[in-house]
């Protein structure tokens, strides 16, 4: 709080997922705090119309949500005749976290014809003997930073394919989403 009263912002940007109400309610005397909830790829597309009208760059928001929406209808395309398989998406070691039912990375997931075996909401503990059901297990960089030594250890330990992931790409919404669709082609 300090830091950013620090900053003097004009606007404050948060997160329904990242910050707690008492952060939005201490930053609400220093400038206006806009909060986003991101859960799918509308959501994403509609929070960057909703500040290109803020910040008054509607234009570029426009171009913006135009490449991504491009490039969401190629992948769909090139996803079309691919076979669903059962995944999880692991944030965290120590215990192994994942993305649950209702998360952006769920929704990524499911636009690569990846089933969620995670059932649970937000980002459960999850055991070996769960991981065991999926066909690929995910290792996210970030928040943990997987390595292919964790993705060696959880093949040892599961009997299934592992594999490391770039967690930008699945879990952070916005303009970044520009990128994504050509680096999940690679995952398949």
């Amino acid at each position: 709080i300090e830091k950013i009263k620090a900053l003097r912002p004009d606007l404050v940007i948060c997160n329904k997922e990242e910050n707690t109400q008492r952060i939005v309610e201490e930053l609400e005397p220093l400038a206006p705090v806009w909060v986003s909830d991101i859960n799918t790829l509308e959501d994403s597309l509609d929070m960057i119309r909703k500040l290109g009208v803020l910040l008054s760059v509607s234009e570029r928001a426009s171009e913006i949500i135009t490449m991504i929406t491009s490039e969401a209808d190629v992948f769909a395309h090139f996803m079309l005749n691919r076979p669903v398989r059962k995944v999880a998406y692991l944030i965290w070691k120590k215990p192994y976290m994942a993305a649950g039912s209702d998360s952006f990375i769920h929704e990524l997931l499911k636009l690569n014809k990846f089933q969620n075996i995670i059932v649970e909401t937000r980002y459960p503990e999850v055991s070996v003997s769960v991981l065991k059901e999926a066909d690929l297990i995910l290792l996210s960089s970030e928040p943990y930073p997987f390595k292919e030594k964790d993705a060696r250890e959880l093949e040892a330990l599961t009997g299934k394919e592992v594999r490391l992931v770039d967690g930008e790409f699945f879990s952070w919404y916005g303009s970044r989403l520009q990128a994504a669709f050509s680096y999940f082609r690679t995952l398949h």
